[in-house]
């Protein structure tokens, strides 16, 4: 029996630090960046009052399937969520790079991470399979909040939920501002120009992004306390409503650029992240 164990363990930790999985990971962080790039893109039309797509996942791949070849790069655009999902599994199982990558609450928020993504990419294969997928993040979250309120202690469940994701999108802010991200980087493999690129868009685009979750957990909240299913928001409705602010559309397009920059620091985060976990957090 502990031969076996230890064959699948051995299997598991080549797993973990093979190239393709590797390469794997790393196309899956360039498709995450397409989709953050089209998503702000997207969002500016929003603020122009330009005829546009929904400013969220399913507008950014309306976007890319409606170019010459845009289904191919569609797909891609899935295998590289799968790819994502896998990563994170692995690191559940082998811990992330790093000396303390072996802790229970990294492990816990790989496992969460893998969850989002392996989320994402089903939701991209409905799409490209015509089998669902095509609902905007505002339908969607509407018909969260309207199932679960529908059950009892549903609309605290609702709440619960809105207040988790009202902390995650602080803690984007704090860790991106805390450059809390470049400690997973190979930065000795970068100029120094370079590194100022990465560490820019990087704090600005993660701190866009955590600004914008939040705002989507506050809306949960407000839906829990008012009742009302309609008033949660998703992804696209929350960048419309920054719109219709007293400041105007300007607070959207600072918004927009911080999603556009959040996709070219995932992009960078391609070519320098350290993807494989430590040896020693391999058990």
């Amino acid at each position: 029996m502990s031969d076996a164990v230890g064959t699948v363990q051995a299997a598991g930790k080549e797993v973990a630090a093979s190239s393709w999985l590797g390469s794997l990971a790393r196309l899956g962080l360039v498709a995450r960046g397409v989709n953050y790039v089209l998503v702000g893109v997207l969002a500016v039309q929003i603020g122009t009052d330009a005829p546009g797509k929904e400013a969220d996942r399913q507008g950014a791949l309306r976007t890319v399937a409606g170019q010459p070849g845009g289904g191919v790069i569609v797909w891609a655009i899935a295998v590289g969520f799968a790819g994502l999902t896998l990563w994170r599994l692995v690191e559940v199982l082998y811990g992330r790079p790093g000396p303390d990558g072996g802790k229970a609450t990294k492990r816990l928020t790989s496992l969460a991470r893998a969850i989002v993504y392996g989320v994402v990419c089903g939701s991209i294969i409905a799409f490209v399979t015509g089998s669902g997928g095509d609902r905007s993040s505002d339908e969607q979250s509407k018909d969260f909040t309207a199932r679960a309120m529908g059950h009892t202690g549903g609309r605290w469940l609702v709440l619960l939920v809105g207040i988790g994701v009202v902390v995650g999108g602080v803690v984007m802010v704090v860790n991106a501002v805390r450059r809390r991200f470049l400690k997973n980087l190979r930065l000795g493999k970068m100029s120094e120009s370079s590194r100022v690129l990465v560490e820019t868009f990087g704090a600005v685009g993660r701190s866009a992004r955590g600004v914008v979750v939040g705002a989507v957990g506050v809306f949960l909240v407000a839906a829990a306390a008012a009742y009302d299913p309609r008033k949660a928001k998703g992804l696209d409705d929350t960048l419309r409503q920054t719109a219709s602010g007293p400041l105007g559309p300007w607070p959207l397009y600072a918004i927009a650029l911080g999603l556009v920059a959040f996709g070219v620091s995932s992009v960078c985060e391609a070519r320098w992240r350290d993807v494989h976990p430590e040896p020693k957090t391999s058990r």
